[in-house]
């Protein structure tokens, strides 16, 4: 019997993989034939990330910053002299984690689907291509997790949808990538356009109540002169606002499956990746001590909310104020943004803790409308 079955081979599943395989047995279900596809991210991440994944995926450019376009067509720039981000090939990353997890001893098993579980004495799996038996089960299992649904009503506050096109242009600045905002491209969110070297990676994300993003992509793509220089498209969803639990009797959630994801941004990888090593702390005392309940387990949900749970839930909070504002309101906050008050603070963004910066620009008062659009990062 398996030590612990993890469900999705992504870069959460992985990284718990990779760190429980060490002195357990363990299993990782991944419906997909690789990890890595199909891509659903823009590949922005930070150097802390990077080093928290534990490899080092391909680079595609280096970013210094960002300019973001208001619906008026005021333009602000937050630049600074060190890098904010990093364009990586997501699906290079998700490879090089999982190759490391399996390196670490852990078994993967591709084009194996998870449909169910039973909690007993152990844990009895049910795939496509039978079953396993386990101590205990993960969830990694992405945006529509079917292990978090097994512990009730546990679906995410909200969905967003996002759509992308990797674009054959070259853009003119390599160093910052753009962000559109307001109800032409982007209700409810916005849009990106991330410098990727002889390509360009465009997308956006809206609240669920606009739609279908396609429609969106379609009229960004045609307003730049893009729609005949399609190289590819992809799309997904992102769960936002989190769920109502993450633990369960030998089970545990992580990464977008526990909806540990920035509500700002819908960036998902720093999250997961701070909660990740506390879940595998939790587990790995619950297995030694052969005491998998729901209550043992509680201290995971406890200790990842007190690293990360305030800042995601202040991201929340300014989420559902950005969801309140129309384009007047977002051409009043470009007049902000251009303060150079407000600039000097925006310039210190630290693209995984947004919120921090936030604060400070409180003190501004009406300017804390600029701020809010400007807590910008990847959608991983």
């Amino acid at each position: 019997m398996r030590d612990v079955t993890i469900v999705g081979g992504g870069p959460a599943g992985s990284l718990a993989a990779a760190d429980l395989a060490r002195d357990h047995d363990v299993l990782v279900l991944e419906e997909h034939e690789s990890s890595g596809r199909p891509v659903q991210c823009a590949g922005l991440i930070s150097d802390e990330v990077i080093r928290m994944s534990g490899v080092r995926p391909d680079i595609l450019n280096t970013l210094h910053g960002a300019e973001v376009v208001f619906p008026d067509g005021r333009s602000v720039i937050v630049r600074s002299d060190w890098p904010k981000a990093r364009v990586v090939d997501r699906s290079d990353l998700d490879s090089r984690m999982a190759d490391a997890a399996m390196a670490a001893g852990a078994e993967y098993s591709y084009s194996e689907k998870y449909i169910s579980h039973t909690v007993g004495d152990h844990v009895v799996v049910t795939t496509s291509d039978g079953g396993h038996t386990t101590r205990s089960i993960v969830g990694a299992d992405g945006h529509s997790s079917k292990v978090a649904m097994s512990l009730g009503d546990n679906g995410p506050r909200e969905y967003i949808r996002g759509i992308q096109a990797d674009v054959a242009v070259t853009a003119p600045h390599q160093d910052l990538f753009r962000i559109h905002l307001g109800s032409r491209y982007a209700p409810g969110f916005f849009t990106w356009e991330i410098p990727c070297g002889d390509f360009t990676r465009v997308g956006l994300c809206t609240s669920w109540s606009a739609g279908p993003p396609m429609q969106y992509l379609k009229r960004l793509l045609a307003d730049n002169g893009y729609d005949s220089r399609i190289i590819t498209m992809y799309s997904g969803k992102i769960p936002v606002g989190g769920r109502r639990t993450t633990y369960g009797d030998r089970c545990l959630l992580t990464g977008d499956a526990a909806g540990l994801v920035k509500p700002i941004s819908g960036g998902g990888l720093y999250p997961a990746f701070k909660a990740t090593p506390i879940l595998c702390r939790v587990l790995r005392q619950a297995l030694s001590s052969d005491n998998l309940s729901g209550k043992a387990l509680s201290e995971y949900e406890s200790a990842w909310r007190s690293e990360i749970g305030k800042g995601l839930d202040r991201g929340y909070t300014l989420r559902r104020l950005f969801c309140r504002l129309d384009d007047g309101d977002l051409i009043r906050a470009g007049r902000y943004a251009s303060r150079d008050d407000v600039r000097s603070e925006l310039d210190e963004l630290d693209l995984d803790d947004p919120s921090a910066v936030m604060k400070r620009i409180m003190c501004h008062g009406g300017a804390l409308l600029a701020a809010i659009p400007l807590g910008l990062r990847c959608l991983i």
